[in-house]
């Protein structure tokens, strides 16, 4: 039975009597409203570790003004059922109060990493994110930790922070969980009309054909112009950004690296990422 943990005194007591059993703990952090992607990355935090645990938290601090906060869909009851038939031992669901009972106004600063991509239209995002990551790596006291590929940004920045900052969790890349139609799984999925989601595979389509092109010689500048050509060709969503930079350090992009194809694309209510990775000349 999946247990159910809603106070950070009780989190933290859980998980140190695990560690003093030897055990290593899994962790899955997630905003709630599970999709196969989400099980995706137990399934692997069972791969390699002795207990998961799965936090269900809608992070405020990582909403700017105007965004999804407020209708960001939530329904723990669902999201409890599929993570016990998942095997998640333990799920911690906290509320806003007992994760920010005070501000003291301490920020983290990601740097540069942060700046670009989403972090260019959503300037204080991942000074969220860490902000939050760092409270639930200290409270749950992971021993690997699970993202998945769909947010590559996030993943670049949070391995970055971990390594720069001493934190001692070990970070998991898993790859992006796709419809049939190769439209990335999200929670956000459920706020596209009918007729949106008929285009939104389009843009995973675009982003593949770039990817062929990038491998054929056509030039990063070239490929951009022709991932965001088809892209509005095909759907009525505006682009925020189609960048093509080195993975995970998001400079600039060389052959013999890995490098990430990536886009952000915004409908009515609803702002869909997607990237593709390619592989660089010495990973050939």
């Amino acid at each position: 039975m999946t247990r159910i943990i809603e106070t950070i005194e009780e989190m933290r007591e859980w998980s140190a009597s695990l560690r003093a059993e030897g055990k290593t703990i899994g962790y899955v952090p997630t905003m709630g409203y599970l999709h196969e992607g989400h099980l995706a990355l137990v399934a692997e935090a069972h791969r390699v570790s002795d207990v998961v645990v799965m936090s269900i938290f809608v992070n405020p601090t990582q909403f700017g003004p105007n965004e999804d906060f407020d209708s960001y869909p939530r329904d723990l009851p669902r999201d409890a059922a599929l993570a016990a038939d998942a095997g998640v031992d333990c799920i911690f669901a906290p509320s806003t109060e007992e994760m920010y009972p005070a501000d003291g106004g301490i920020r983290i600063v990601p740097g540069p990493i942060a700046q670009q991509m989403c972090g260019a239209s959503r300037p204080t995002h991942f000074d969220g994110v860490l902000q939050v990551l760092l409270k639930l790596f200290n409270i749950v006291s992971p021993t690997d930790a699970f993202f998945g590929l769909k947010d590559a940004q996030q993943v670049a920045v949070v391995e970055t922070f971990v390594r720069d900052f001493n934190v001692p969790v070990r970070i998991h890349r898993v790859p992006i969980v796709r419809e049939r139609d190769g439209l990335a799984k999200s929670s956000r999925n459920v706020h596209l009309t009918e007729q949106e989601r008929k285009e939104a595979p389009a843009i995973y389509r675009a982003l593949q054909a770039g990817k062929e092109a990038l491998e054929t010689g056509m030039s990063p500048h070239e490929v951009k112009r022709q991932v965001a050509t088809e892209i509005e060709r095909d759907t009525s969503g505006t682009i925020d950004y189609v960048e093509l930079l080195d993975y995970p350090s998001l400079g600039e992009p060389t052959e013999d690296r890995e490098r990430i194809l990536a886009c952000a694309v915004q409908f009515p209510t609803v702002r869909l990422i997607d990237n593709v990775i390619i592989k660089g000349s010495e990973q050939r």
